[in-house]
């Protein structure tokens, strides 16, 4: 639906055309704008921008990268002058009928940098049409080139917004996703570009082509997109995330080194309520200012004619709004972000009185300026278009105008926009930059193995993951519901035994990358009961240390996240759903955890100090613990025991525990009892969700896949004697086959859903709601049924349309008869919040050792990860 109203006729047009010059003033929220000539101070250098005919419907959405609209071109002006001459540089190739977007200037101001998609090929099928492709202008020769000379190549994927890096190579965000789709090949699957978590098109992540065009990396690995990339004086990489994992989806601004390497949330997790009137927005486009702030265009995801504010935010000293780093906690308070616009811009739903801006550039050349695409305030009846005043955005009987963005010179010291040219009714501008000469970035080398990384972890593909200690909650300590009054309490082995740490594993989780429909047709019954989870994998498991400090190999180039289990293998707190990811050879160094309820962001590792300092002297002895473990000065309790025997880095597909820390001589007390959950103690009927080789030799490429029909549905019919096999009771069917009603209204044997054709019977019974069944008078399975009452108790009875009541045939009012539902033992949102089906088979339950520690470790497990049918798109049958 528009979200204005077209002007009718072409007189209407020109009458409108007609006032923009009058209303440049009026419709800037009250301040000055200059109609004057062009600023002196930007004569020098030239502007390029694009432009377009306005859209007929206000549909853009943020999240849609790769949408096309026929008709915008890149214009060049050598000047920031209303007389400067316009030349289209990009019809000689479009035709006026492709598209342009992402444009960025080189440093020394020789070259453009872009993405153009061609025009559309009439009747050709939607995967044959033309991608984005990264084109170069060079000015002072007027040569436009492909930057991928490759037709081949260029069209492998869709590429979009294009940087400079100091070094001369490019960083953009693409749908090729190289790397990933080269682990693909590796897992056994198809080379595919991965949808985004939505499902709606490829994931758009960071890629680097070298500076001779020919070699590309992908250097990002999210789920949904990754875009607009910049580079830092610092050589640092800021670009906008959509974090769209599980039940999040909101665009924060994270940052990395060009590599990939030490990848971080930067700033917004928390901030989305700062739009007008605390409306929901997004943190887009950023921009580095010459004072280090990073400004963006805050805006939804859609609405609002493409535009919002230009907001400078002081990411040096806050993570969030009104969290600020560590070193200023006390003394600063916020806010973060404040906004740079001359007057009211509206994030919100409504007119925005001071109108609103498209895209902006800074410029370096000390005058606290930007050149800026911006549309002024405008109302329409439908004939005529009136500036916005209070009375104008109060009638109901008017909309808004559609927009009317053009390209300005902004003074943000003293709030005047001049106008570069007389903006155009029926055209759009944007994506304006300025061909400026400025610094080069500091130049971020990537890491040289055997050098900067390690080796070893390089050749095999891998990372490692340092948790200082999951009880360091935002700095402050967590018991988790443990006995522990601190973290030393809590590593020392004569105080505390190993059952009463509540945190003792470590799950590392991977995403599933989902193919579209022309690979696998995928429907919501392949999922879990929240499909937002999509299918997940597990990478491994590892032992958390007495202090809470865990140190693990990671694959590297696959984004993963984290859990932290009991003792039996189950995930305690919420899931953690932000992709982390590792470079071959990198270490990531986090402090701890993070209470989503706190309202705070946790990713910034400026956000909190490590409560877990580590070991206060080289040759550290943690008290009561053995010797062997000897620590340097700030090692915690993880990194002594890697260091001193490396094979505790490599995680497990199997969980294992074994009491390295107590020595039993100084605790006074015998070591804690080892323990483990082998996938090889399953029974043959039950398909291990790991290789055997994994089992036994962990790997880059392991991983546990686990489908409902082959890895937990043949756990009911092992057959352990006739009591305790599941399906002898849980079942709706006698030895004689005459009905009977299943223990516990649960029915776990063999055979399709009545409620779903495309899941077993035993997937619903478990996980969804069913109706209470009873035996009727002919020994037949029926629904229980009962007599409806009101919000009082009181009964309820067939009523007619007169609210009499209705009689049967011997006069007797009909009462209102319903089902009573029966609610599922398992929940999707994990096996704590299954308590129904665990509470049994702990001891002194009414099933206490009829399932193995095994089988219940991978029940909880698949429980944990979303309880999804399947967890491999290719084992889906077609």
């Amino acid at each position: 639906m528009p979200r204005w109203s077209p002007i009718k006729s072409p007189l209407n047009r020109r009458i409108a055309s007609l006032m923009v010059a009058m209303l440049l003033s009026a419709c800037g929220g009250g301040e000055s704008t200059s109609s004057a000539g062009p600023d002196p101070l930007v004569e020098d250098f030239g502007i390029a921008y694009v432009r377009q005919p306005v859209p007929e419907m206000d549909t853009a959405d943020v999240r849609e990268p790769a949408t096309f609209q026929a008709g915008g071109d890149l214009i060049y002006r050598d000047l920031a002058s209303p007389v400067a001459k316009e030349r289209n540089i990009t019809e000689r190739v479009t035709g006026g009928m492709g598209d342009v977007k992402d444009v960025e200037a080189s440093f020394d101001g020789s070259r453009l940098l872009f993405a153009l998609r061609l025009p559309d090929i009439e009747g050709a099928d939607p995967e044959d049409q033309p991608t984005w492709n990264l084109w170069e202008y060079e000015i002072a020769t007027d040569t436009l080139s492909r930057v991928i000379a490759s037709d081949i190549i260029a069209e492998e994927g869709q590429d979009v917004a294009p940087h400079y890096l100091p070094d001369n190579r490019i960083i953009f965000s693409s749908t090729r996703q190289r790397a990933a789709g080269a682990i693909l090949i590796d897992e056994g699957k198809p080379q595919f570009a991965a949808l985004d978590e939505d499902e709606n098109e490829p994931a758009m992540v960071l890629h680097i082509i070298d500076e001779i065009r020919q070699n590309i990396t992908q250097v990002s690995f999210n789920q949904s997109h990754d875009l607009d990339p910049i580079v830092l004086t610092n050589g640092e990489i800021v670009f906008s995330r959509w974090d769209n994992a599980g039940n999040s989806s909101a665009i924060n601004l994270y940052k990395m080194n060009p590599d990939g390497s030490q990848l971080r949330l930067l700033y917004g997790a928390a901030s989305h309520d700062t739009g007008t009137n605390g409306a929901t927005i997004q943190f887009l486009q950023p921009r580095e200012l010459p004072d280090g702030e990073i400004a963006v265009l805050i805006k939804p995801f859609t609405g609002n004619n493409q535009g919002g504010d230009i907001v400078a935010i002081d990411v040096n000293n806050y993570v969030e709004n009104t969290q600020p780093t560590s070193a200023n906690l006390g003394a600063l308070a916020g806010p973060a972000q404040v906004s740079r616009s001359f007057g009211e811009v509206r994030t919100d739903d409504q007119p925005s009185p001071a109108g609103r801006f498209n895209t902006f550039y800074p410029l370096w050349d000390g005058t606290d300026r930007a050149l800026i695409t911006w549309s002024q305030c405008r109302m329409t009846d439908g004939t005529l278009i009136l500036p916005c005043t209070d009375q104008t955005i109060a009638d109901p009987a008017l909309l808004e105008a559609p927009p009317l963005y053009s390209v300005y010179l902004y003074d943000f010291g003293d709030n005047t926009q001049r106008p570069v040219f007389t903006p155009q009714e029926g055209m759009f501008y944007r994506d304006v930059v300025a061909t400026q000469p400025r610094t080069l970035p500091t130049i971020v080398f990537d890491a040289v193995p055997g050098v900067d990384v390690d080796q070893v972890l390089v050749d095999e593909n891998v990372g490692i993951l340092h948790i200082a200690s999951v009880y360091d909650f935002d700095s402050q300590y967590n018991a988790l519901g443990g006995p522990a009054a601190d973290l030393s309490m809590l590593a020392d082995p004569q105080q505390i035994l190993a059952d009463q740490r509540p945190a003792r594993f470590l799950r590392l989780v991977k995403a599933v990358s989902l193919p579209d429909d022309t690979i696998v047709n995928l429907m919501g019954a392949n999922f879990g009961p929240n499909r937002s989870l999509g299918m997940r994998e597990i990478l491994g498991y590892a032992p958390i240390e007495p202090d809470g400090s865990v140190r693990v190999k990671v694959p590297a180039n696959v984004p993963f996240t984290i859990s932290v289990l009991d003792k039996e293998g189950r995930r305690i707190g919420q899931r953690h759903d932000n992709w982390l990811q590792l470079r071959a050879g990198e270490v990531m160094n986090c402090s701890g955890c993070h209470d989503p309820a706190s309202g705070m962001s946790h990713g910034n590792p400026n956000a909190f100090a490590p409560l877990n300092t580590g070991a206060p002297f080289d040759g550290y002895t943690f008290p009561n613990t053995e010797a062997a473990f000897f620590a340097d000065a700030g090692d915690t309790m993880a990194q002594a025991r890697t260091r001193i025997d490396p094979t505790a880095l490599t995680p497990s597909v199997d969980i294992f525990y074994d009491d390295v820390w107590t020595d039993e001589v100084a605790s006074g007390r015998l070591k804690d009892t080892s323990f483990s959950y082998l996938y090889a103690d399953l029974d043959p009927v039950v398909t291990a969700p790991a290789s055997t080789n994994c089992q036994s030799n962990w790997n880059y490429l392991c991983r546990i896949i686990i489908n409902y029909e082959t890895g937990i549905h043949p756990i009911w019919g092992v057959d352990r004697g006739p009591v305790d096999t599941c399906i002898n009771c849980h079942t709706n069917a006698d030895m004689a086959g005459a009905d009977r009603i299943p223990d516990a209204q649960l029915d776990l044997t063999d055979g399709i859903s009545d409620q779903n054709a495309n899941h077993f019977k035993s997937y619903r019974e478990l996980l969804f709601g069913d109706n209470v069944q009873e035996l009727d008078a002919m020994g037949n399975l029926v629904d229980t049924l009962v007599q409806a009452t009101d919000g009082n108790g009181n009964p309820l009875f067939l009523l007619d349309q007169n609210g009499n009541q209705i009689l049967d045939v011997n006069g007797n009012p009909i009462p209102v008869m319903v089902t009573i539902p029966a609610s599922p033992p398992m929940s999707a949102a994990g096996a704590l919040s299954s308590p129904r089906f665990f509470n049994i088979f702990a001891p002194g339950g009414t099933h206490a050792g009829r399932l193995t520690t095994a089988e219940l470790k991978l029940i909880a497990e698949w429980l944990d990860i979303g309880a999804q049918y399947y967890n491999n798109p290719f084992d889906v049958p077609p």
